[in-house]
């Protein structure tokens, strides 16, 4: 269990908004991306899980060789630093994607390529928050992850649809 409590989970999308590869985010929320990654290094801890299906989540969307954005610097500098990374470990599960994965009909809906940092996030015993900045599924089910534990930080909060 770990005891990190400046431990953080990051959806792959905050990189590609650093990077500017989200349509729908302006360059305020780019920025606000971009200062959110640049604080990782500085004081806290990111969570993966030990199978690899984050970074490999990242390595399908980034680039190692840390050009051109802000996204692909932060995922080089997570690879060449693992100091900075806690590894967990979630097991897979056949309907819910992963055990740790709440069993709740809310969260029926909630995209399946997202579970692996929801499951993350509660194997970790350290209730660390998740980061988002533009996927609006994790807006949609917020109610329903609070409910078992799980906070989402909303770095581009703008970009919700605040009706739901």
């Amino acid at each position: 269990m770990l005891n990190d409590n400046n431990a953080v989970v990051i959806d792959t999308n905050v990189a590609m908004v650093a990077n500017g590869k989200a349509e729908q985010a302006g360059s305020q929320c780019q920025e606000n991306c971009i200062t959110a990654l640049e604080q990782i290094f500085q004081d806290k801890a990111i969570l993966l899980d030990a199978g690899y299906l984050i970074m490999e989540e990242y390595l399908s969307n980034l680039s190692l060789s840390g050009q051109p954005g802000a996204g692909d610097r932060f995922f080089k500098q997570l690879w060449q630093n693992p100091q900075y990374c806690r590894s967990v470990a979630i097991t897979p599960h056949p309907e819910r994607g992963f055990v740790e994965f709440p069993d709740d009909a809310a969260l029926a809906g909630f995209d399946r390529s997202d579970r692996k940092f929801v499951a993350v996030a509660l194997a970790s015993g350290a209730s660390p928050p998740v980061w988002n900045a533009s996927d609006t599924d994790w807006w949609q089910h917020r109610g329903a992850l609070a409910k078992h534990g799980v906070a989402v930080h909303f770095i581009c909060p703008e970009l919700m649809d605040v009706r739901n």
